[in-house]
């Protein structure tokens, strides 16, 4: 049964937790940019929660050119997509979960490789990593997808004020890296979204992006079956209208349960296993209990 355990978590933290991540275990008592009283920790502590809302926030943010431009020319996304997701899940660990030097040093990375990050968009617009609404757009898909996963997946009891609070905390992170104008309230997000659909498009590089997200491939065999399903419940995250943009024919509800049923049966072993996430270090970190 030991064995099985550690399987298991060590398949979770080769994609939550790879090489060069933040040391959440010192400095002992440093809270990091939020606490642990915090939303953003909540919210971030769950890994299959985190894993579909980041397959999610990925096909969101896709579908406007010039992120979707961006990662194409820079990034050998293509050939490895959860080479990506696994960079995400390292950023988003260490700037909640690390210590404030390492989220701040995570913070000012990730601003130098966007320095480096500009071009022109097929459709003719130039664009800059390190554009400010860019940025804006990236976040808020991003934080708004995280959320979703969280309440279908793991808390759907998690509260209003727990909610607005998470979008406000969370504010800090995208501001730290040039964001302007970031919205901080659930209604705010809501209402971004809505103003930014007009420039959303669905091209065949964005179509591209959705297949290698249904064929991602697994850490080992074991996993395989896992990624799969982690895949389709990311996308079936998406609101409705960004579904059909992709192509993606909306689950009835009736679906939709059922898939989000299986996700919970098939979080559990990955819950029971993993003692050793960045959430559990953190508290370490804090002198506080092993989380129940």
């Amino acid at each position: 049964m030991e064995f099985l355990r550690s399987r298991i978590e060590a398949s979770v933290l080769a994609i939550s937790r790879p090489p060069g991540s933040a040391d959440f275990l010192h400095p002992p008592g440093d809270p990091g940019l939020f606490g642990p009283d915090s939303a953003a920790w909540q919210v971030h502590s769950d890994f299959t929660a985190m894993l579909t809302g980041g397959v999610a926030a990925l096909l969101l943010q896709m579908l406007h050119p010039l992120p979707l431009a961006g990662v194409w020319d820079h990034s050998n996304f293509q050939a490895d997509m959860m080479g990506r997701l696994r960079r995400t899940a390292q950023f988003i660990a260490g700037t909640t979960f690390g210590s404030r030097a390492d989220a701040e040093r995570l913070i000012a990375h990730v601003r130098r490789i966007h320095a480096g990050i500009r071009g022109t968009a097929p459709n003719g617009q130039p664009y800059s990593a390190s554009d400010p609404q860019l940025l804006t757009w990236v976040h808020t898909a991003e934080v708004s997808c995280f959320l979703r996963g969280y309440l279908r997946y793991r808390n759907p009891a998690f509260s209003a004020a727990g909610q607005e609070r998470y979008f406000d905390e969370i504010a800090r992170v995208a501001e730290a890296l040039g964001a302007v104008d970031v919205p901080r309230t659930r209604a705010d997000v809501d209402a971004y979204i809505e103003r930014t659909r007009p420039q959303l498009v669905c091209d065949d590089r964005t179509r591209q992006t959705l297949e290698l997200v249904l064929n991602a491939p697994a850490p080992n065999a074991l996993a395989q079956p896992y990624t799969r399903l982690m895949m389709r419940a990311g996308v079936d995250l998406l609101p409705h209208w960004a579904q059909l943009m992709l192509g993606v024919t909306p689950r009835s509800a009736a679906r939709s349960e059922l898939l989000r049923r299986s996700v919970t049966l098939a979080a559990a072993p990955l819950r029971w296993a993993v003692r050793n996430g960045s959430i559990h270090l953190a508290r370490q970190r804090m002198g506080l209990p092993p989380q129940g």
